[in-house]
């Protein structure tokens, strides 16, 4: 890997650009990439097991939603495609793949409600029924932790996370280390070497 990593602010990778088409949920998506963003070659193998395996929101899910690391905006324009009376924010510290957010969201109709942010643009008032996230792991586990620490604590009460961690990249010891914190941790599948992790209410 390069020193220009996916999850680098202003990537220099050149921009050339491609599309990919997946289906989720029995609908078909067709999304704009590009070089210097997470998985521009494929939909990354996580979130597919994400998104087929976590609790999608539905028609009857209401208040705001988190898309944490949205990349080119997978995750974030599924959930705003299966619950229409939601907002989702869909934040990266990427431009480019914030740009491509905006763009894929657009093309679907869902501008409107799909909120793209740099992480410090979100305002501090905001909390989030769900986060879906498949997180960065290589920025390495101090930074993952960290991250962790600054979003889960902004669940509504009640609220869930959905999280993607490859077991091979600290899938078991983030589980275990948010059940030190206090969080209620299920490993709700393990699929292609992906553990999904439903996370709520934090105890202690």
């Amino acid at each position: 890997m390069t020193a220009d990593h996916y999850f680098s602010a202003e990537p220099a990778a050149p921009a050339k650009r491609s599309r990919i088409e997946f289906t989720a949920a029995g609908r078909a998506y067709d999304l704009v990439v590009a070089g210097g963003v997470f998985s521009a070659g494929r939909l990354d193998p996580g979130t597919a097991v994400l998104l087929r395996k976590g609790d999608l929101p539905t028609a009857a899910t209401t208040g705001t939603l988190l898309d944490l690391g949205c990349g080119y905006g997978p995750i974030a324009c599924v959930l705003a495609s299966e619950a229409p009376e939601t907002t989702v924010y869909a934040i990266d510290v990427n431009a480019r793949a914030r740009e491509l957010t905006a763009e894929n969201a657009a093309a679907l109709g869902l501008a409107g409600r799909v909120r793209v942010a740099a992480p410090d643009e979100v305002p501090d008032d905001v909390t989030f029924a769900q986060i879906w996230s498949n997180p960065p792991t290589h920025v390495g586990k101090a930074e993952l932790r960290a991250l962790m620490e600054r979003w889960l604590p902004r669940l509504t009460p009640g609220g869930v996370a959905w999280l993607v961690i490859n077991r091979n990249l600290g899938g078991d010891s983030l589980h275990t280390w948010l059940v030190s914190l206090g969080w209620e941790v299920t490993r709700t599948a393990s699929q292609r070497g992906f553990r999904v992790l439903r996370v709520t209410g934090k105890t202690g």
